[in-house]
């Protein structure tokens, strides 16, 4: 049976959230990838809150924008859910980006 890209990167995404959780003091950074943009949100699992977002079409100031929200709600730290994707591309230039806008992971 041959996986499709969609279920491959479900089957990813699913192994990784075993192991990583948000909680309100170190959230999750979680990035979703579509076709024309890129999403980025901060996310408390334990209170099931996202407590910033960001979007559009520019990995770099999608991550300088969520870096600036975080620090706006006092937070430094986060864990960083690539979501199933490869750290290449998009997803290593927004989390470059959130890096040197202040945020730690």
């Amino acid at each position: 049976m041959s996986l499709t890209k969609q279920s491959a990167r479900d089957r990813k995404r699913k192994r990784i959230r075993t192991t990583i959780s948000g909680t309100a003091s170190r959230p999750r950074l979680s990035v979703f990838k579509s076709n024309t943009a890129i999403y980025a949100q901060l996310i408390d699992d334990v209170s099931g809150r996202t407590l910033a977002s960001a979007n559009g079409s520019d990995a770099t100031k999608v991550g300088s924008e969520i870096a600036k929200g975080a620090l706006a709600n006092k937070i430094e730290a986060v864990v960083f859910d690539r979501g199933g994707y490869i750290y290449t591309g998009k997803v290593r230039a927004l989390a470059e980006s959130a890096r040197e806008g202040g945020l730690k992971f």
